[in-house]
């Protein structure tokens, strides 16, 4: 089950002002499920969106990519689960953009105007005439209020639907925020194999709302790891659209910009953090803290080395305090001039290692202790500087390979 997260509340799922969402249940891989949505913006909205830098890419990530940087507005997004339509060359390629031309006819806009999304197996051709028969059951269903069902149309291994809601004052004027994501297994950036998608009715110039989503996947998607493998078909998508009553937002010195990066910020990291809650077969959650590195990105290279590590998350799941593995981890990450002895390294409270090994304070029975948790922090103090990075992780399970082994079947 998944660590410490609870379904979202309909009640709290806030709507967007320019949004509404409808599902279809369209048999795409199962029946009886939802697995298919669409996204109805307004007109004049703004949308920006960070994608998998995996060379691998899936065919709708290369039409998204092209119809943003046609620069016509998007009026629509379309998400499958089911199928990733990912290794399916050319006539990938061609469903994704028939996915856009029959969504597009039913919207009354043009084919770049619509964004598609997919996720599910790879390698396997996308069935387009379900997707495209459950099309109008989504436009029937369009509603402001269905972030909820929204939240569990794009879920595939998920347990749990990740959903979450925030409002702000900018200058008097209520601002809201509202995301879903999806993501369970083959989670790594760069993304982090996951699909969100963030709205907010604030007014956000284009160029802000792509540094927006850039800082907060950055903060967040990109902070994150199940299992060491980047997806074909990552995508996070930020729309603005202008509905609120707050004013533009078109510099960073605008005096809500600050603000609502920071709630952005948060909403992405929620639903991040949800993600590793929910990984597959996933009994801890664990936050590595790298701390007095000379850079960020040095402390980042050592904290993924401890949180992808298959000997350190399947320790954390017995509740062994094999700890030598997370120095082990440490020592290979690649930092060529670390000083191993001025290295500190901690269970929660309970101080590990110094000098180069064990504390001479530690205690076996302590470090059980804290792995027996369900939330457990590592944190790696390096005495070589004043940078600090954090990412999140989650243990190995024998449910962890059942999943994945049977997960066409």
């Amino acid at each position: 089950m998944p660590v410490n997260l609870q379904p979202p509340a309909v009640r709290d799922l806030l709507p967007v002002k320019g949004v509404l969402l409808g599902t279809a249940e369209a048999n795409i891989k199962k029946p009886n499920r939802k697995d298919l949505l669409v996204i109805q913006i307004d007109p004049m909205s703004t949308v920006a969106g960070v994608f998998t830098q995996n060379r691998f890419c899936a065919a709708p990530v290369i039409v998204a990519r092209e119809h943003l940087a046609a620069g016509k507005g998007i009026r629509a997004l379309v998400i499958n689960t089911g199928n990733a339509n990912a290794g399916t060359g050319e006539p990938g390629l061609a469903a994704a953009r028939a996915t856009c031309a029959e969504a597009a006819a039913m919207l009354d806009c043009e084919e770049a105007q619509v964004l598609p999304f997919s996720t599910g197996v790879i390698m396997e051709p996308l069935p387009l005439a379900r997707l495209v028969a459950g099309l109008p059951a989504c436009m029937a269903n369009l509603r402001a209020d269905n972030w909820h069902d929204a939240a569990q149309a794009i879920m595939t291994t998920d347990i749990v639907a990740k959903a979450v809601s925030r409002q702000i004052s900018i200058e008097g004027a209520t601002v809201t925020v509202t995301g879903i994501a999806k993501g369970s297994g083959m989670i790594h950036p760069n993304m982090a194999t996951m699909l969100g998608y963030i709205a907010t009715d604030a007014a956000v110039s284009h160029h802000l709302l792509q540094q927006m989503v850039t800082q907060a996947a950055d903060a967040s998607f990109n902070c994150i790891t199940v299992d060491g493998d980047t997806s074909t078909n990552d995508a996070l998508m930020l729309i603005a659209t202008g509905k609120s009553s707050a004013p533009a937002i078109t510099e960073t010195t605008s005096e809500g910009y600050a603000q609502l990066q920071a709630v952005v910020t948060e909403v992405a990291t929620l639903l991040a953090q949800a993600i590793v809650r929910d990984g597959e077969g996933a009994t801890k959650f664990i936050t590595v803290q790298v701390e007095g590195g000379s850079s960020v990105a040095e402390c980042k290279q050592i904290a993924y080395a401890v949180a992808r590590s298959p000997l350190v998350k399947t320790a954390f799941f017995a509740s062994d305090p094999n700890l030598g593995r997370i120095l082990a981890a440490i020592g290979y990450a690649g930092v060529a001039d670390l000083d191993v002895q001025r290295i500190r390294m901690y269970l929660d409270d309970v101080l590990v290692a110094e000098h180069g090994g064990r504390a001479a304070s530690y205690r076996e029975e302590d470090g059980q202790r804290v792995m027996q948790q369900s939330d457990i922090t590592i944190r790696v103090m390096l005495e070589r500087g004043a940078a600090s990075a954090k990412v999140w992780t989650c243990d190995f399970s024998y449910d962890y390979v059942k999943i994945n082994a049977s997960y066409r079947s």
